[in-house]
């Protein structure tokens, strides 16, 4: 079976080829091959499918039968005959149903671990080297089976001759839709979530799905913290941010300075709000096409119907918009290219600098000896952000900017955290994601005291995020923390104090119970003195409790 998913991958890397010569030549070989039994293999690759959708029990070499199944699918959809084999055998219905199933009940398999040949004691990742995460991932049934759809769907789209019974009706369309734009948003693999926009694009919705898109995505039309807008010859206008279209389309903005510059009424604010550049637009713009463009420029996909579509390409090209053109083209996804990130990190940068209207400074920057900005003389260490961008994600902020109260038009903000933890802050911010220790050899060489500075940023934030209401961000650094103190035993004595400190009582009692095996040798030697007397009757009880449950307590 091992040989199988070789030959099979090869086939597949083959058939699907960018080079038209190689994909054509190998799609006349495999065609000529299957003539005598295509039909057959078909019934038999849907039967193993069913098989797994029925409950049926499966180990190690089920997963690699059903790995090599959906790859000769894949293989099969190449082909435009044994295309309509698969749908008239119901064969698009069985493999939603099997997406449906995986993400009820993910099976992550990686290739080296399923494919024996593959391991070798050369080719295993060593702790010391970072590791490049690779196409597939550990999503290779969720691939293959998105994979697959895709093809179905584009014969079903161009193909008069498929049946309307036999087609993507037969299955929950919004169901489907609503789990493609998680795997989107998801932390899946790059092929995956490709294949998820791909499908995704044969339903109208067009880009790459994000949980900071879908953030920023609302802020689109707000005139609220907006200092652009764009005018229509029909007197219509709509509000835009000028910071976010330099990062995500600056083909949008207008040359030069020469933008005329009028107050913004009934919105209470400082001046540097109020004023809102007026962008007037030739007649020649096509306002539907433009507002689905500025949708993909704020959520990172838009929602458009066939004769938009065509519209949307000239723009697409026009603003170089090479992702966005590519799904509006349904082209393949080519293997091993990663997934466009919605990412806003470039406005921190000179770009961004002008266009800021707040400062955020850090509570402590003891560790910062020299420091100088490129933006201001001001000597306090400090970041130069855009509160449009902040209250996107953050109900806290968002209240205190539109309070009306004095507050509002602060200038500058002292958080409350260290300086380490307000650049992780800004970071999430701006990209959604939190940076994070590698738990390697490299982690658990360090010395004590360099652990727990840096798990100290990550309790700072999840304090500041429960205090921010930032709940997302919240989960991220308490995952963080867990993981620093699974990986290192003896930073729960420091950790339980600190957390206790910022009322982090949940991340204070997994401390504690990865203190309890060691109770009484902590007790005897006096590294439980330094805690607080809650916190050591803490410690205690959990010993209490694993004594009850039969654990084991070090001697």
């Amino acid at each position: 079976m091992t040989e199988c998913e070789s030959a099979c991958r090869a086939v597949l890397m083959m058939v699907y080829s960018p080079c038209k010569y190689i994909a054509s030549l190998a799609r006349s070989i495999l065609y000529e091959i299957l003539k005598p039994d295509g039909k057959d293999y078909i019934e038999y690759l849907l039967k193993i499918l069913n098989a797994v959708l029925t409950g049926a029990k499966f180990g190690l070499p089920g997963n690699l039968q059903i790995v090599v199944s959906l790859m000769s699918l894949a293989c099969y959809c190449s082909l435009p005959t044994y295309q309509e084999l698969i749908i008239k055998f119901q064969g698009m219905k069985i493999v939603v149903a099997f997406i449906m199933w995986w993400l009820s009940n993910p099976v992550h398999l990686k290739r080296e671990r399923t494919v024996p040949h593959l391991r070798d004691s050369f080719g295993e990742r060593s702790c010391c080297y970072p590791s490049t995460e690779e196409w597939e991932g550990e999503d290779m049934l969720l691939l293959f089976s998105l994979w697959i759809l895709a093809e179905l769907l584009h014969h079903s789209a161009y193909n008069k001759k498929a049946n309307s019974s036999d087609n993507q009706e037969d299955f929950p369309r919004s169901q489907l839709i609503q789990e493609l734009q998680e795997i989107c948003r998801d932390h899946n693999s790059h092929g995956s979530r490709w294949y998820a926009a791909y499908v995704l694009s044969y339903f109208g919705i067009f880009g790459f799905p994000s949980k900071l898109g879908k953030r920023i995505g609302k802020l689109l039309g707000e005139r609220d913290h907006s200092d652009m807008k764009l005018d229509f010859v029909n007197e219509e206008s709509v509000y835009v941010h000028e910071v976010i279209l330099t990062v995500r389309c600056p083909s949008l903005l207008p040359p030069g300075e020469s933008v005329p510059k009028q107050k913004s009424s009934g919105v209470k604010s400082d001046m540097e709000r109020n004023i809102v550049k007026a962008v007037h637009l030739s007649a020649h713009v096509d306002q539907p096409s433009l507002l689905k463009l500025l949708e993909y420029v704020y959520s990172g996909y838009l929602h458009a119907s066939k004769d938009l579509v065509k519209k949307l390409k000239l723009f697409a090209r026009h603003c170089k918009l090479e992702s966005l053109m590519q799904v509006l083209c349904r082209k393949n996804p080519k293997w091993g290219v990663d997934v466009p990130s919605f990412d806003l990190s470039p406005a921190l940068g000179p770009a961004g600098h002008n266009l800021s209207n707040l400062i955020l400074e850090a509570g402590s920057s003891a560790q910062l000896v020299h420091w100088n900005c490129n933006s201001c003389s001001a000597l306090v260490p400090h970041l130069h952000v855009h509160k449009v961008i902040l209250l996107s994600s953050c109900d806290y902020l968002r209240a205190l900017f539109q309070s009306g109260m004095q507050e509002s038009n602060l200038q500058t903000i002292k958080v409350p955290v260290s300086w380490e933890s307000l650049n992780k802050l800004v970071r999430w911010f701006y990209s959604d994601r939190l940076p994070v220790p590698i738990f390697d050899c490299v982690w658990a060489n360090l010395e004590p005291e360099e652990k727990f500075r840096q798990v100290h940023a990550y309790l700072e934030l999840c304090w500041l995020a429960e205090f921010w209401l930032i709940d997302d961000l919240y989960e991220e650094c308490y995952e963080v923390v867990i993981s620093c103190i699974d990986s290192s035993q003896n930073l729960s004595t420091k950790i339980i104090q600190i957390a206790a400190n910022f009322s982090q009582w949940k991340l204070a009692q997994v401390a504690a119970n990865h203190m309890a095996p060691s109770y009484h040798q902590l007790r005897i030697s006096g590294e439980l003195d330094q805690l607080d007397d809650n916190l050591v009757e803490m410690v205690r009880a959990a010993s209490v409790r694993l004594s009850q449950q039969g654990g084991h307590h070090s001697s």
